[in-house]
């Protein structure tokens, strides 16, 4: 990808220039829909990838590896010739002079802009907690789980003290939304199976997974008894589900709920999410998530030709909820907005107005296990589940990923086998190093006898 100059990284070019700023689905939808047309369309994201977030939680725990869910913005958008590709982060809009501001100092000016930034996590004031619970937002998150999760397997196969086994073979998992019940079953399979044969001195099957979560209910936006269905299904699994408890404190050793101290190696966060800074950059209304407001053709009050959609934008549905943060619905409104620009710029059409339509809502829990909400129709289960992944297919953006996916699943189905179990990057917040051996020759307390001594136990392969 192009770097940006202190100036425009783009070339001048009289046509009407519309920018998108993010590259998750609701901006590749919109720039894919102003593909084509006779404007100028420029794209800026910080990444050179689309991430197909749903999916994170399977590289977490090593179902698919990184590029199985990624793929280029370039070449997904490379059959539009009016599209334009910048990579840089975007640090402040100034829209009295209709230009974006990179962190490099370069600008690049519009006609429309496009918010599409997406949304982070949020701790609720603990943004320290983020340290030792991570998020699961991006490729390197997945790959900061995965590596803890499996090196602290390989800790407790070192260590022959059985509380610390036992601490580092327990998971908490903060949160009960669809990203923590998909979570917590996969890393209850992950465990229960694919583990289960590659170690020796511990029996990973005994490993400990708490899903935790403050409502009533986990899958608190979904019908009731497919919320029972899939708690049923996780103990099922063997993850112990703790509902109307919050967690209090999360530190190195592990968690704090209801005033118990549980001892955990791995801790991951998923109890809440807040919108990009965005807001503040347009200095505009946003509520507590700091999604900004927008009217009915998703464009931002008082700011001419400025427009949010996605994680960003707070926009209610047809029953006056505000609707939620899901591929389909930034999806949606991507193409929407993409069509109507395109006719309101080239042909003087009014904005017209966004509508979502409810294509259902859907969780994994586990192998053959998963929920299906159509509002008017639900479906648990088996069927649910391969609906799951026809839908989670599709989404995936190029033929070869959905092929490819669509094997290793089928694959994993069949042997229960998890193929991407390699500890990348810097593995736990710890490596432990190979035990020393006592003075005397023999082990020490709690050690295994080795002389060899290296400053990582794990497999570690940097980039």
């Amino acid at each position: 990808m192009s770097h940006p100059n202190r100036t425009s990284p783009l070339p001048a070019d009289a046509r009407p220039h519309v920018v998108i700023v993010g590259a998750g689905f609701g901006g590749l939808a919109c720039a894919a829909a102003l593909g084509g047309t006779d404007l100028r369309v420029t794209i800026i994201d910080r990444r050179n990838y689309h991430l197909f977030v749903p999916l994170l939680y399977q590289v977490a725990t090593a179902a698919l590896s990184p590029a199985d869910i990624a793929q280029p913005i370039r070449r997904i958008l490379s059959r539009h010739p009016n599209v334009a590709v910048v990579l840089g982060a975007v640090v402040g809009i100034d829209t009295a002079q209709r230009r974006v501001t990179l962190d490099d100092g370069g600008v690049v000016p519009y006609d429309r802009l496009v918010i599409a930034c997406g949304s982070s996590y949020s701790y609720f004031g603990h943004d320290e907690w983020a340290e030792v619970a991570p998020g699961l937002k991006t490729v390197e998150d997945a790959q900061y789980i995965r590596a803890r999760l499996l090196g602290c397997f390989e800790r407790a196969e070192l260590t022959t003290d059985l509380q610390e086994q036992q601490r580092l073979m327990t998971s908490v998992i903060v949160g009960g939304g669809p990203t923590g019940v998909e979570l917590a079953g996969a890393v209850a399979e992950l465990t229960r199976f694919a583990l289960a044969r590659d170690f020796r001195r511990i029996d990973p099957r005994s490993a400990r997974i708490l899903l935790v979560e403050a409502g009533p209910r986990v899958l608190g936006t979904f019908p009731e008894p497919l919320s029972d269905y899939a708690r049923h299904a996780l103990e099922d699994l063997g993850v112990t589900v703790m509902t109307g408890q919050a967690v209090e404190r999360i530190e190195p050793g592990g968690v704090t709920i209801a005033g118990r101290f549980i001892p955990a190696g791995t801790m991951v966060w998923g109890a809440g999410v807040k919108a990009s800074p965005a807001g503040q950059w347009l200095g505009v209304e946003t509520d507590r998530a700091g999604r900004i407001k927008v009217d009915a053709d998703l464009s931002v009050p008082d700011l001419e030709g400025v427009y949010a959609l996605g994680d960003t934008a707070l926009v209610a549905g047809d029953d006056g909820k505000p609707l939620p943060g899901l591929a389909q619905v930034a999806k949606q409104q991507g193409e929407h907005l993409g069509r109507s620009l395109a006719a309101n710029i080239l042909s003087g059409a009014a904005m017209a107005p966004f509508r979502f339509r409810n294509r259902g809502n859907t969780a994994i829990v586990g192998r053959s296990a998963a929920v299906f909400d159509f509002g008017t129709r639900r479906l648990k289960g088996w069927f649910a589940w391969i609906l799951w992944a026809i839908v989670h297919v599709y989404l995936l953006v190029g033929f070869e990923k959905r092929l490819l996916v669509s094997l290793q699943w089928l694959w994993r189905y069949l042997t229960y086998e998890r193929g991407a179990r390699l500890i990348i990057g810097d593995g736990p917040a710890h490596p432990p190093a190979f035990p020393e051996p006592a003075q005397d020759g023999k082990p020490g307390e709690n050690r295994i006898d080795t002389r060899a001594r290296s400053e990582d136990a794990s497999l570690s392969i940097r980039h």
